[in-house]
């Protein structure tokens, strides 16, 4: 996925990932696109400072398909197939909590 995709993605309210379903893109309260490791909390930046290069590979974001929760929790469902594993603990596609 692109930049500009993964934003619209996220913008329309869908659920996309990098790398895992451990890993969701998400916009903060200040308009901010960060990549937070769902287990821990931990984020980054969706992109370097300068807001222009993707802080993963295009090829690793995919959006989250409805079966990836309710019928195969914790499947990655990367087009490709070369998903990266799941989280410890078996995270899955699930909205973030309240961000502090």
């Amino acid at each position: 996925m692109t930049l500009d995709e993964i934003k619209a993605a996220v913008d329309a309210g869908q659920t996309v990932h990098w790398a895992n379903t451990g890993y969701i893109v998400h916009k903060d309260r200040l308009g901010q696109y960060l990549i937070t490791y769902v287990p821990n909390g931990s984020c980054i930046g969706l992109t370097d400072q300068g807001g222009h290069r993707l802080n993963g590979k295009e090829a690793e974001f995919f959006i989250a398909r409805s079966e990836d929760g309710a019928e195969n929790p914790g499947s990655q469902s990367r087009p490709d197939g070369q998903g990266r594993g799941v989280a410890p603990g078996g995270a899955g596609a699930s909205p973030l909590g309240r961000q502090r």
